[in-house]
């Protein structure tokens, strides 16, 4: 499934590094496309979670109501989500979605002569072969970053091969290299900068969120009738609070710290679509918010 979707963006990859002669532009325009087709799921994804939010307030007051009651208790969440048109599992079709995505593009970035200029495997491997046989290192992971790099020795080993030509990948973005690993060029202070303004978007993306659900709570929370005063004291909805920002303070590390495992293994370019990504997706929610009301 992930080499199938890898295989279709590279069509669309292809083509835009053609109209701009440039890996980097490329990867942004791709991501920038990417996120416009993916506008409505975002739209329903927000409006999924803001009714997600009130879903739970009332879910509060039900488990408060039939505490001692298993039974009516369940009978009446199912009655709620009825009622309210949702279901249990709403949002797993975005988590799907964002994974599918997420590991069809690093398959996409990592094998670039395959999934974006369609090179036959049995070339790959033979050029693979002629590096080593050159005592040049070939990573198991990243094998294809390896030849674009080393493209100048391919092409005098194979002056007649038109296929090398496609190598010649355009990889460098404002002075950066996207085809280099931070974890194999822990020297050069460059590679640094995409994964860290990678990890400085995530940090705002999570705020925003976090900010954004905490916002929708308190308003749910004013809008349930019974709720205030009476079905919760105030030191359990200061409880619920602190749970929340606990949550949150927890997420707000975790987050960032899994980022960087992964952007420093990949190359540049995972981290730059990464980076856009996180770009669109901080401005898109910015939006959203202000045009979904309910």
């Amino acid at each position: 499934m992930f080499q199938f979707l890898a295989n279709i963006f590279g069509y669309l990859l292809e083509f835009l590094y053609t109209l701009v002669n440039n890996y980097g532009l490329a990867i942004i325009l791709f991501t920038i496309i990417i996120k416009i087709l993916l506008i409505p799921l975002s739209i329903k994804q927000q409006k999924t979670m803001k009714k997600s939010t009130e879903l739970q307030e009332k879910m509060k007051v039900i488990q408060f109501k039939y505490k001692n009651d298993p039974e009516k208790m369940n009978q009446e969440m199912m009655s709620l989500y009825k009622s309210e048109n949702m279901s249990p599992f709403s949002g797993c079709l975005t988590a799907i979605v964002q994974l599918l995505l997420l590991l069809s593009i690093f398959y996409l970035v990592r094998s670039p002569l395959t999934f974006m200029q369609k090179i036959p495997q049995d070339n790959i491997n033979r050029y693979i072969q002629q590096l080593k046989d050159s005592d040049k290192s070939v990573s198991n992971v990243y094998p294809e970053i390896d030849l674009i790099r080393e493209y100048n020795l391919l092409k005098e080993k194979n002056p007649e091969d038109e296929t090398v030509d496609k190598l010649n990948i355009q990889m460098n973005f404002l002075g950066l290299d996207l085809s280099k690993i931070p974890q194999q060029n822990m020297t050069d202070y460059t590679v640094y900068i995409i994964p860290v303004l990678y990890i400085i978007s995530s940090f705002i993306s999570i705020r925003i969120t976090t900010a954004k659900q905490q916002k929708d709570k308190t308003n749910s929370v004013m809008n349930i009738d019974g709720k205030t005063g009476e079905e919760l004291k105030p030191e359990e909805e200061n409880n619920e609070l602190d749970a929340v920002m606990q949550t949150n303070k927890m997420m707000s590390w975790m987050m960032p710290i899994m980022s960087i495992s992964i952007a420093f293994i990949a190359p540049l370019g995972l981290a730059l679509y990464w980076l856009i990504s996180n770009i669109l997706m901080i401005a898109e929610r910015l939006v959203l918010d202000k045009v979904i009301k309910t």
